[in-house]
């Protein structure tokens, strides 16, 4: 768990100080948010360990998108850690319609919300 602010700093002047790859700004931003390093170890994984997505136009309007859907803090960083995939996900071009198609189904939006945690892979297939 984070103590806050000042210990991710740390951390982020620790790595680079130390010759490892230094944190990108989506890693400390998601890092701030006290996501565990394990679910961030699994970002880098599945990006090659080049997770650098752009924070504001990209990683808040996503994290926003589901917030708004209906998932906690919590709920939306236990999808992302069982399917990385779902934070480099388009919002426009996958998550958005993917909503949309489960909304036609019949789905309200709590029961949506309630697919995406529990099945998150789903967001990524092409409709």
């Amino acid at each position: 768990s984070l103590s806050g602010p000042s210990s991710v700093c740390s951390r982020i002047l620790a790595r680079s100080s130390s010759g490892t790859d230094a944190v990108t700004a989506a890693e400390a931003y998601l890092e701030s948010l006290g996501w565990s390093e394990e679910t961030m170890n699994k970002l880098k994984s599945r990006y090659h360990q080049k997770f650098n997505p752009n924070v504001d136009g990209i990683v808040k309007p996503l994290l926003q998108w589901l917030g708004d859907l209906g998932l906690s803090d919590q709920q939306v960083h236990l999808s992302v850690g069982r399917h990385p995939k779902l934070i480099g996900l388009s919002l426009e071009h996958n998550l958005k319609p993917f909503a949309r198609w489960l909304e036609d189904l019949g789905l309200d939006k709590p029961q949506i919300a309630k697919a995406i945690i529990r099945f998150p892979s789903m967001c990524g297939l092409s409709l």
